[in-house]
C-alpha cells in the first residue's frame, strides 16, 4: 500500500520536491530546466472555428516558445533516453493569449496531487546522492499507473530533433466553437513530415547538447513546422486521471487547428523572465478539471519567484 503525505498537499511542496529530485540546483526551473527559446509564427486552419472560438486558435499569431529536456537539472545530456522533452508556446495578441504546455509523451507521472508528491520524495537523492531503489521499487509497486509515462518514453528510439517530435498535451480541455457547443479535446502537436529518431548506436555518438545544436541548424534551414491537432472526445473518455490515454487514442479523430513555424532563436531571457502558464487559455478552451492543472499555474509561480530570488510569500 502506498505512504501519501499527510496534511495538504500544496504547489509549494510539488516546488520543493522537484528541486529536492535534482539536488537544488541554483536559479533553475524545477522542471524542464534545461531549454532554448525560439520564436515563430502561427497560422490557423479553416476548421479550427469548428473546435474553438478561441481567437489564440483561429487568427493568425506571433509564437513565442521553449523547447526542453526534462527534470531540473540543467545540464542533462540531450542522449538521456528516460527523460521527457517539451515544447511549450504561446499564441494569440493581447487579451487573448493561450499557453500551452506538452511533452513527448501522453500520460502524466500521476493521477493526484498526493501521488506526485509522494512518486517525487522516493526518489530525493540520499547521502551517496542516489535515491533508496527499493522505496523506489515498492512505491512503484503499489502504484503501477505512475510508471506509464516513463514506459512510453523508454519503448521508443530517442528523439533526434525537437523539430522532429511529436507532444502531447495530457490534459482533456473544454473547447467551445463558434456555435457554442462544447466538447473536450487533448493537444497533439505533430511535426510536418514525421518523427525523427535515433539508432542505439546513433545515440552513443552523439554529443550532451545534440539537440540543442541541431535546432540552432534547422531553424537557419527554416524547416521547423507543426501542425497543432485537437483529437476529439468520445462518451466515457477519462478526463480527469492524467495516467492513461482515451481509449483507441493513436487512432482518434482529429482537427487541425493550425500551424506553428519557427523561425528563430532567441534569448532564453526572453521565455526564463516569466512562466508559460498553463491557465493562460483565451475564452473558447476552459480549463481542465484535473487537480494536477488546477496546481500548476501556481507552482510555476513559484518556482519563477525562486529562481529570480524572490524571497516566498506569505497568505
Amino acid at each position: 500500500m502506498s505512504e501519501f503525505p499527510r496534511g495538504p498537499v500544496t504547489p509549494a511542496l510539488i516546488v520543493e520536491a522537484l528541486e529536492a529530485v535534482a539536488g537544488h540546483p541554483s536559479n533553475g526551473r524545477a522542471g524542464f530546466a534545461k531549454g532554448q527559446c525560439v520564436h515563430g509564427t502561427y497560422m490557423p486552419s479553416q476548421q479550427a472555428q469548428e473546435i474553438t472560438r478561441s481567437r489564440s486558435f483561429t487568427r493568425p499569431s506571433r509564437v513565442l516558445a521553449r523547447f526542453s529536456v526534462g527534470g531540473g537539472n540543467p545540464d542533462v545530456a540531450d542522449t538521456d533516453h528516460l527523460v521527457p522533452r517539451g515544447f511549450s508556446f504561446r499564441l494569440g495578441d493581447t487579451g487573448h493569449r493561450s499557453d500551452i504546455l506538452a511533452q513527448n509523451a501522453p500520460v502524466h507521472y500521476a493521477r493526484t496531487l498526493e501521488q506526485m508528491l509522494a512518486f517525487l520524495e522516493v526518489r530525493i537523492p540520499g547521502p551517496n546522492g542516489q535515491p533508496d531503489v527499493e522505496k523506489v521499487k515498492a512505491f512503484s509497486a503499489a502504484n503501477p499507473e505512475t510508471l506509464h509515462q516513463a514506459s512510453y518514453i523508454a519503448a521508443r528510439p530517442l528523439p533526434a530533433s525537437f523539430a522532429g517530435t511529436t507532444y502531447w498535451g495530457v490534459h482533456s480541455f473544454p473547447a467551445t466553437n463558434s456555435m457554442g457547443e462544447t466538447r473536450f479535446i487533448k493537444f497533439k502537436i505533430a511535426p510536418v513530415g514525421g518523427e525523427v529518431t535515433l539508432t542505439a548506436a546513433e545515440a552513443r555518438a552523439k554529443s550532451a547538447d545534440f539537440l540543442h545544436d541541431e535546432l540552432e541548424q534547422r531553424v537557419a534551414t527554416g524547416n521547423i513546422r507543426f501542425s497543432v491537432m485537437a483529437l476529439l472526445d468520445r462518451p466515457g473518455d477519462p478526463t480527469l486521471d492524467l495516467t492513461i490515454r482515451w481509449p483507441d487514442e493513436d487512432d482518434r479523430e482529429a482537427v487541425r487547428l493550425g500551424t506553428i513555424v519557427i523561425t528563430g532563436v532567441e534569448p532564453n531571457d526572453a521565455c526564463d523572465g516569466s512562466i508559460f502558464d498553463p491557465a493562460n487559455l483565451a475564452d473558447g478552451i476552459g480549463r481542465p478539471p484535473d487537480e494536477i492543472f488546477a496546481a500548476r499555474s501556481a507552482a510555476y509561480a513559484i518556482s519563477l519567484r525562486r529562481r529570480s530570488g524572490e524571497p516566498p510569500r506569505t497568505a
